[in-house]
């Protein structure tokens, strides 16, 4: 019995962190970006609001340092960061930890200076953010444009492509 207890325990662990391809443009009415809250400690920035970043196209990437497909998704990220940030785009990468170990501001500093991550990022270790965002999947990826509104999310790794179409509509759009 506990060897089936723990079979569907790690899949469903393996199941949020896998989450592959799930794509959902603006939804039918575009709802306001929830606040950053419960952010424990920001890195590569002093604190940001959503109000701070009204005029900016941002793009929120929930991640953690040591899911395959968090690291699978950050030269992406990464790029479109050095790619777009002259032209408007802001990079908030939300690090929500996944175990206990990841909470530790020391590694998540060497994380980012291993993954080449010079963007701001917000630790959510109490995972109020993750929550305001209703947020399930590591990773996921939110559009916000420059109302503040939230208009694109995508779970999981690939369609990178079609994010970065979505990244250059919002940045052409006036505002």
């Amino acid at each position: 019995m506990f060897a089936t207890f723990k079979k569907i325990a790690l899949g469903a662990l393996i199941g949020a962190c896998l989450m592959q391809g799930a794509a959902q443009a603006a939804p039918a009415a575009a709802v306001p970006a929830p606040e950053f809250t419960g952010i424990e400690k920001w890195l590569n920035s002093e604190p940001l609001t959503m109000e701070s970043l009204r005029g900016k196209v941002v793009l929120v990437d929930f991640w953690t340092y040591t899911c395959i497909n968090c690291i699978r998704t950050l030269p992406y990220v990464t790029s479109w960061y050095q790619k777009y940030k002259d032209q408007g785009l802001v990079v908030v990468g939300v690090h929500t930890p996944e175990f206990p170990f990841e909470r530790s501001t020391p590694n998540v500093e060497k994380a980012l200076q291993r993954f080449g991550i010079t963007y701001p990022v917000a630790q959510d270790n109490r995972y109020a953010t993750w929550t305001a965002y209703r947020n399930q999947y590591w990773p996921a990826a939110y559009l916000i444009d420059k109302q503040g509104k939230v208009v694109y999310s995508h779970f999981g790794e690939g369609r990178y492509k079609e994010t970065e179409a979505e990244i250059q509509r919002l940045l052409a759009q006036p505002g």
